[in-house]
């Protein structure tokens, strides 16, 4: 087949124009910058809301098929972490790009990541075990994959939230404590993805036996080494992704770009303007969750791990060496340290983790507790 057919057989018209869609919608949005700067009349500002979260959906979907069409092409965990390097490096790059602009942005990773952490940790990982749980009733996972991810979460978060309050100054490490929590941060970070592509892949692949009688005749990644998979279909792989970058790149400067909207709206409500930053993260990663509670529908639970816990190790593991980095450079302060009831639902939301993920099967009910967590987070956001 030639390039060219190759290509057509890859990227559909419906590729495309959501490509086409999501950088339109964002070149409009620049263009229409100081109509939104102004103060915006009530009617415009949901029409501009409407349209911005109607096009990150539109081509979140277009994320999740090429996300889809990889895992399946790669396995676990290669297929997993295509996708979530792919949203979080991106959300990295934007959030080093705030701390080098204009004002002061001393609590952005802080603020940011905690809603992460509370995002996928209680609501999507908390909707997936719901809904996989009530259609598969228990779901089995690779317990040694899945431990790793949380003792890693567990000392990454730690880092972030906890030690500054302890021994920082109003919150902030001083540069003579960052340097050695980057190196740290990083070198395990890096000596996990490591591992995981490595030695310990078969760590994070799928365990239940209902799933991989499935999936063990089709599967690409059970015939073939990861090396053999891209030496034979090198030319999907890399379109593949490049379609994916390409259209999960609107959603990222959309959801960013829509900030501004959000606070004034919340605003209006006499919302908490935190609120704003919980919604946009949420936004970010609707790629990732929608995935994820797909896989759980099918029963791929070790998936929903792979996806959930990667991400969120990734952004911890990236963004608060990242920001610790710019703020040494920039001599800007960095505050990490999080309130007494933030580090509170932190904490139990790790220590609901490691029981849901301790029993051999989770289930449904395991899906409601993390639930009911995230409806407190969201209780302790109008403090």
């Amino acid at each position: 087949m030639s390039p060219i057919g190759s290509l057509k057989r890859l990227i559909s018209a419906s590729d495309i124009a959501r490509i086409a869609l999501g950088w339109g919608a964002f070149g409009a949005l620049l263009l229409a910058h100081p109509l939104l700067t102004a103060p915006v009349p009530a009617p415009l500002l949901v029409i501009a809301l409407t349209i911005i979260v109607a096009v990150i959906l539109i081509c979140a979907f277009g994320v999740v098929k090429q996300a889809e069409a990889l895992a399946h092409r790669l396995g676990d965990p290669y297929g997993s972490l295509v996708l979530t390097l792919s949203i979080v490096l991106i959300e990295v790059i934007l959030i080093s790009a705030v701390m080098l602009g204009p004002g002061e942005h001393a609590t952005i990773a802080r603020d940011s990541v905690m809603a992460v952490s509370m995002i996928i940790l209680n609501l999507v990982i908390g909707l997936a075990l719901l809904l996989g749980g009530i259609r598969h009733r228990g779901m089995a996972h690779n317990r040694t994959g899945t431990s790793a991810y949380l003792a890693m979460l567990v000392v990454l978060t730690a880092l972030a939230f906890a030690l500054p309050a302890l021994i920082g100054q109003d919150g902030a490490y001083t540069s003579a404590q960052s340097i050695p929590v980057v190196i740290l941060t990083v070198l395990l970070y890096g000596f996990f993805l490591f591992r995981q592509m490595g030695a310990q892949a078969a760590d994070f692949t799928e365990v239940d036996e209902r799933v991989v009688r499935r999936t063990s005749s089709s599967a690409d990644a059970g015939e073939h080494s990861i090396r053999d998979t891209l030496r034979v279909h090198r030319t999907e792989v890399i379109v593949r992704l490049a379609v994916l970058v390409v259209t999960v790149i609107p959603i990222v400067l959309l959801s960013h770009d829509m900030a501004a909207l959000l606070d004034d709206g919340l605003g209006r409500l006499g919302a908490p303007t935190a609120l704003a930053g919980v919604l946009i993260a949420a936004i970010v990663f609707l790629p990732e969750s929608i995935t994820a509670i797909r896989a759980a529908l099918g029963g791929e639970i070790q998936r929903v791990v792979n996806l959930c816990h990667g991400a969120l190790v990734s952004t911890v593991g990236l963004t608060i060496p990242a920001v610790l980095v710019i703020g040494m450079l920039t001599d800007q302060t960095v505050i990490l340290a999080e309130a007494p009831a933030d580090l509170m639902l932190l904490g139990v939301t790790l220590l609901l983790s490691l029981t849901t993920f301790a029993a051999k099967r989770v289930t449904a009910m395991h899906g409601a507790t993390h639930l009911a967590v995230f409806a407190v987070y969201v209780l302790v956001l109008f403090r």
